[in-house]
């Protein structure tokens, strides 16, 4: 996987993590539709909730985005493929 898909996968999800944060997408998804937005376990949770696992995972998709970049057999595995 080349360098500049990582890179567009992660703008993507930064895309979505903004919209969430910053954007009152959270308020949005609040309820039944934060299912297929946040994951299974949010469809009780307030819009604050979701900010916050948001955030926390916007910053674990950093790390794994910046180590991605410096390590590509690490990026490799991270995806399921096969180091080249």
């Amino acid at each position: 996987m080349g360098i500049w898909l990582w890179c567009v996968g992660y703008a993507l999800c930064s895309a979505l993590n903004y919209w969430l944060l910053a954007c009152g997408g959270a308020k949005v998804v609040e309820g039944w539709l934060s299912i297929f937005v946040v994951g299974w376990l949010a469809w009780d949770w307030n819009s604050e909730q979701i900010r916050l696992y948001t955030l926390i995972m916007w910053l674990v998709e950093t790390v794994v985005f910046v180590l991605g970049l410096l390590n590509t057999p690490l990026r490799l595995a991270w995806l399921g493929l096969p180091a080249a």
